[in-house]
């Protein structure tokens, strides 16, 4: 009888690991997939350890551009983050590595697809939507929602038990108190002793950045500049989006720069702690913030700040793949078509202040906004009427609450 094939999301850890053994002794061939988003792995050691653990096929697929100009640069387009803080370097990870999956799938004939993310968390929805967008046929695998497979790994040592029993190669080193997940954008640590969001990380938990208090005396300064909103060159050198990242991750690494600890709301319901380091996102993001300040008018700043949050709702609720977002890109990229330009930036000890913009797109009229206006570019008697067509309905609502006996709560 022929076993079917399953492409499993594949990091070479203790986890993922088991589950492909698992999945082994369920009786399917098992085709270990891994993203390269950049991550400091060692791809040749995953692949022994994927075929010592069972793997019938390994593929690793090289996303690093894919994942930074489609996905990483248009999250800095829209100046991104969840709750105010986040800038979801791992939301914006799934449905990347979840589209690799998907082509796998189809380039080896696998009707199924495992991942390794547990039922508490928000992976799994973003792995199965993205799948279900982009190839619905697909049936997805979850050992961590199966009971045949929980009730026996339970934990971490009966998954290092059941390692040693199949002949899966398991380290030997401690095991950090906490886990992590590490992209070019970003490295995500939570769990363990990171549960109780009283506690302040221990300060060699940090992977990415150094500490701001360790960091340089003396101030950097740094010039980036885009094109239509993207980020194309640093200090004047052009990059491939992979590479630029990369540029500004050491830049804003070696000033301590990108370091966020919170509390955030699950998309399955529940809170948790997460802390992470965004060093060289961090900088781009707040350098073309900036640059928008120059070149798009009040009301376009203020409809894609009001849009901003139902965006990043989507990526960290794994809503990539769908027709609202494809909407919101296109109003994105439309809102980009200027800007262009480059930002003067200075970095310091965990801080990006800014010192410079210019753009030839610009909206900034020195003769229109001077003090020392001597051309008469700007008539401020114009201002009477402006105010005065802006107070009527204020008036308006004024003496009806009079007539009532009412008046604005002030």
């Amino acid at each position: 009888m022929s076993r079917e094939k399953v492409v499993l999301a594949y990091s070479g850890g203790l986890d993922t690991s088991v589950i492909l053994k698992w999945l082994d002794l369920k009786g399917y061939d098992v085709v270990a997939y891994v993203a390269d988003l950049g991550q400091r792995d060692d791809f040749k050691a995953i692949e022994e350890k994927a075929y010592k653990s069972g793997a019938k096929e390994f593929y690793v697929v090289d996303l690093k551009d894919y994942f930074v100009r489609d996905f990483v640069f248009t999250a800095i387009k829209f100046n991104a983050m969840y709750e105010g803080r986040y800038l979801m370097g791992t939301s914006l990870a799934r449905p990347v590595i979840a589209k690799g999956m998907v082509d796998i799938a189809r380039k080896t004939g696998a009707k199924y697809i495992a991942h390794g993310a547990t039922g508490k968390g928000n992976d799994q929805v973003r792995f199965e939507l993205s799948a279900a967008a982009l190839y619905p046929e697909l049936k997805a695998i979850v050992p961590w929602r199966d009971p045949e497979f929980f009730n026996v790994i339970k934990g971490r040592k009966e998954a290092m038990d059941f390692a040693r029993e199949h002949g899966i190669p398991v380290k030997a080193t401690a095991d950090k108190p906490w886990s992590s997940d590490e992209n070019l954008m970003h490295i995500s640590f939570e769990a363990g002793i990171l549960e109780d969001p009283s506690m302040r990380p221990p300060k060699d938990m940090f992977e990415l950045t150094i500490d701001p208090v360790d960091a340089p005396n003396e101030p950097e300064q740094i010039e980036i500049e885009f094109e239509k909103g993207a980020p194309v060159k640093v200090n004047g050198k052009a990059y491939s989006p992979a590479e630029l990242l990369k540029v500004v991750n050491a830049l804003g690494s070696k000033h301590g720069i990108g370091r966020v600890d919170m509390v955030e709301s699950r998309y399955v319901g529940m809170k948790s702690r997460g802390v992470y380091e965004t060093p060289g996102a961090t900088i781009l993001m707040a350098a073309h913030r900036d640059l928008e300040g120059l070149t798009l008018d009040g009301s376009l700043i203020n409809l894609k700040d009001t849009l901003m949050p139902r965006f990043s709702h989507l990526v960290y609720a794994g809503y990539w793949f769908t027709h609202e977002m494809e909407c919101l890109r296109t109003f994105l990229e439309k809102t980009q078509e200027f800007v262009t330009g480059k930002v003067r930036l200075e970095l310091y000890k965990g801080n990006v202040y800014y010192i410079g913009r210019e753009s030839e797109y610009s909206l900034y009229d020195k003769l229109v906004v001077s003090m020392d206006d001597d051309l008469g570019a700007y008539n401020q008697t114009d201002a009477t009427g402006f105010i005065k067509l802006h107070a009527l309905p204020i008036k308006a609502h004024a003496k009806r609450l009079a007539k009532f006996g009412k008046n604005i709560i002030g």
